[in-house]
Formats: structure tokens, sequence, C-alpha cells
């Protein structure tokens, strides 16, 4: 990659990518947007920024072309959930495989040299939700072209706005009180927005991340329970009492998060049958090509609280 570069971003406009073109842009990089709303990119542009905006679909494979027409980089940072729920229907799978043959069709067709993406956690198992095994087979087709692919393995992202994050606001904010199944016990990685950020723009900075699969997680790993009990003591709320009983299934966990979460049932429903499954970090290959300062947990809740605007600790309700 040289100065003169652009770089394009797929999924600009989601809770990582809309937060990616403004470090970017302080670096001095040339951005492409392919959004499928228009109107939605507008706002994400800082003034007098160069960056250019291609509206297209990865599923319908439109704008693609047009998109990567000399484009050396690529970020993808997209992925489809947010439909009908998990229990219901897993199309959601489906539509995430189409998008990223496309755009491996359409990358190959015009010579892209480098893909950047950002996917989940998770040993690939027989019992590894569809949602992480979706992400993971996302992966594998990213990785499977002639570009040269970096691939980013994430667990919950602490952030406002990020789904994952929510979930656990809400629930600690608005209950002291929790009744909740075995996954609780399950380990996590827990990782600061911040933090994914810098190793994004690492990895397109530093050429030998090319071609490469990095875990990356935050400095401490947590199970569950133990991760709502610290999100209270950085909030400062009193210690949650939580009674772990043994027969409340992922569905059950699901419709529970619906009564006390705004999240989606589409978006909520997969993360909650991934609960299941431990999501850490088995290597710190990446601190070789992109040494950070580690968020702490607790400073990742603080910056994340921040910047709400509404819902539970904001509004009171």
């Amino acid at each position: 990659m040289t100065s003169s570069d652009r770089i394009l971003i797929i999924g600009g406009t989601g809770f990582v990518g809309m937060r990616l073109i403004p470090k970017l842009v302080n670096r001095n990089v040339k951005l492409r947007l392919l959004v499928r709303d228009l109107a939605k990119a507008s706002p994400l542009i800082p003034k007098g920024s160069d960056i250019e905006v291609v509206r297209g679909d990865l599923v319908a494979n439109t704008g693609l072309a047009e998109a990567l027409r000399g484009i050396h980089t690529a970020y993808y940072l997209v992925h489809s959930m947010g439909g009908k729920t998990l229990f219901k229907n897993e199309e959601y799978a489906e539509k995430d495989r189409t998008a990223a043959k496309n755009f491996m069709a359409a990358a190959g067709a015009a010579g892209l040299k480098r893909v950047i993406y950002l996917g989940g956690l998770g040993e690939t198992s027989d019992n590894l939700s569809e949602h992480l095994r979706s992400r993971a087979e996302i992966a594998q087709i990213i990785s499977s072209g002639t570009p040269k692919a970096t691939v980013l393995r994430a667990a919950i992202i602490i952030g406002a706005r990020g789904a994952s994050y929510e979930m656990l606001r809400y629930l600690v904010e608005r209950l002291p009180v929790m009744i909740t199944p075995k996954w609780v016990e399950t380990r996590i990685q827990p990782i600061a927005i911040r933090d994914v950020l810098e190793y994004l723009v690492g990895c397109l900075l530093n050429g030998e991340t090319a071609g490469q699969n990095f875990d990356i997680g935050g400095p401490e790993i947590f199970t569950y329970v133990e991760m709502m009990q610290k999100y209270a003591e950085a909030r400062g709320l009193a210690k949650r009492f939580i009674v772990r009983v043994p027969v409340l299934t992922p569905m059950l966990s699901a419709y529970w998060v619906d009564l006390v979460t705004p999240i989606s049932s589409g978006i909520a429903h997969p993360l909650i049958e991934g609960l299941r499954n431990e999501v850490i970090c088995h290597d710190n290959n990446i601190d070789r090509y992109v040494p950070i300062t580690k968020t702490p947990f607790k400073d990742a809740v603080l910056t994340a609280f921040s910047e709400e605007t509404d819902g539970p600790g904001v509004t009171g309700f």
C-alpha cells in the first residue's frame, strides 16, 4: 500500500465501521465506502475529508465492481444478523455466505491485493453456535481468494451501541436480581472498541499482517457472571444477586432478554445462543505486529457508558 492508495470500507455505517472512518481520516488515509443507504453514510463523512461513496448491495451483487475499482485494500466489516430470530429462521447465515462469495468474486476480478476481516472468536466444533459457525465460515471464504486476508477474531466488543455490550448494560442496570442459566460460567475475553480500532488501523499500516489470522482480546478473562459483576462495580451499582438454574435453555434465555432489553430478537437470539461457547484468545501473536496498551474492562465500560444518550442509568427508566 502506498500513500496514494484509496481504502475501501464495506460496512462503514455499522457499529465498528462508523468509528473506523475518523480513525483513518486522521491518518490521512483516502477512503471509499460501499453502502446500501447513502443517507446513512452522509453524517459519517468528516467535513473536508477525501471520501468517496458508492451505493451497492453485497447480497444483490450490485455496486461491487465500481467500489473495488483501483482499490488496494478493503475492510470487510459486515454481517447480516437483524432479521428473523435464529430459532425461526437461520437465513442470515446464508445471506452472509452469499455476500462474502460475491465480494470475493468481485475482489478477484478487480485485482484487490488485501482484505481485512473482523470476525468472531470460537473454536470450531459440533457444539459451536450457528452465529459463531457462520463467522468462522465467512473467515474461510475471505481467506480463500487471491487477496491476502488478515482475519481478526474478537469476542464481546465493549462500546456504546454495540449489541453485545448493550445486552450486558441493560441486564445489569435493570436487574439487581437475576435468574440465569449455566452459560454464565462460560469464559469470555471482552475487548474495548478503541482497542479493536487500534488493531484494525495497525494491521492496515503493517503489511506483515497480510495473510495471517489473529485472536484479539482485552487484558482480562472473565466468566459471564464475573463480567456482569465487574460492570456493576464499574458503574457504582450494588453487587448483583445472581441465581443459576440448569433448566433455562438458550431459547428461554433469549425471550427473557427480549423482555429486559431493546435489542431486536434477530440480533439478540443468535448472540444468546452463542453464549455457551468459550471465546478467549489462544495466542497473542498480534502483539508482535501491532503492540498496543490494552484497555482494562472497567475503563472500557466507563467510556462506553459516557457515550450513551438514553436507556437505563441515563434516563432513569
